[in-house]
């Protein structure tokens, strides 16, 4: 069952974690097996469920039973008012969320073939722009122990990502807020973001935009792009995570798939989330790919992401 709503001050002062990103409505049509071309086939079932990197990202960060926050921008309507109904639902703080009325809310229909456990995504992101730099200067920094991007905006992004240095070099260690940004997409003008983050994802499809055919291929070839000290982090589906450290350190996980490959929609969100759950908890970066390749396999054996702990 998700979390009650928290609002105020988290209990005992914890901080929390942003992830700053898309929030969008999914409407999921389970199929037996994905239709050829002009088919007329029947739906097994079919649901709406509250999508978007970020937003999916702190369903699990929620779930685990971190604090968490999502700052994005989001239209009016019901769908809308569907998609903020279940941010709270989950207990996620929904206070940086950005109004755009006269926007329209991005809409993904998912086809979902239950004999492979495949999600086939059409998306439509509409007319809605992403919060700014400027909207960023509204958050209260000290209240954050990690912010997470998911790479859109990358310039905006970049000046965000820029006030928190700013604001961790006048702060000891233990009160500095920790970055991380995922690079999902192979867009060009999201690259400059992989030299910002204290800890970058990239994605298997960007590793093999480069032409990189492994993880760790990848993560040694992409090395030098983040900055010193930072860590760096690429999931390649069915043969698990890699990463390097900042001291150069390649650490592997293997993955977990589930007796039965049921949902992968979200599953690399929910990678993400557990990594970071973990990091933030001061776990080691052996433990924090591990324990993200447990839940993300979790995660693959159920529909949604109820139940993944």
């Amino acid at each position: 069952m998700a979390a009650a709503a928290r609002r105020g001050p988290v209990p005992g002062g914890e901080k929390r974690i942003l992830c700053v990103g898309l929030v969008c409505l999914d409407i999921i049509n389970v199929v037996e097996a994905y239709p050829s071309e002009d088919s007329d086939i029947r739906c097994m079932s079919q649901r709406w469920q509250r999508g978007g990197n970020a937003s999916n990202s702190c369903t699990v960060l929620a779930l685990l039973g971190a604090p968490c926050a999502f700052m994005g921008s989001l239209a009016t309507g019901p769908a809308a008012d569907f998609v903020l109904a279940d941010l709270r639902r989950y207990g996620v703080d929904v206070a940086h969320v950005v109004p755009q009325p006269t926007s329209c809310l991005p809409t993904s229909i998912v086809i979902a073939s239950a004999s492979r456990g495949t999600r086939t995504i059409l998306h439509a992101c509409g007319n809605l722009q992403d919060v700014t730099a400027r909207d960023f200067e509204q958050v209260d920094l000290s209240q954050y122990k990690w912010i997470h991007w998911e790479a859109r905006n990358a310039a905006e992004q970049a000046v965000m990502m820029q006030r928190v240095e700013q604001h961790n070099r006048a702060r000891p260690p233990e009160d500095r807020v920790r970055t991380s940004v995922e690079l999902e997409k192979p867009r060009e003008e999201h690259l400059l973001l992989m030299g910002l983050g204290d800890v970058v994802f990239i994605s298997k499809d960007l590793a093999q935009h480069f032409g990189y055919r492994s993880a760790p291929e990848a993560l040694q070839g992409l090395r030098s792009r983040v900055q010193p000290g930072a860590t760096l982090i690429c999931a390649w589906a069915e043969e698990g995570a890699d990463a390097i450290g900042p001291g150069g350190e390649l650490v592997h996980s293997d993955a977990f798939p589930p007796e039965t490959l049921v949902d992968t929609l979200g599953a690399g969100d929910t990678f993400n989330a557990a990594v970071i759950f973990a990091l933030s908890a001061g776990k080691t970066l052996q433990d924090a790919i591990t324990f993200g390749c447990r839940i993300a396999g979790r995660k693959c054996g159920i529909q949604g992401f109820d139940g993944i702990v």
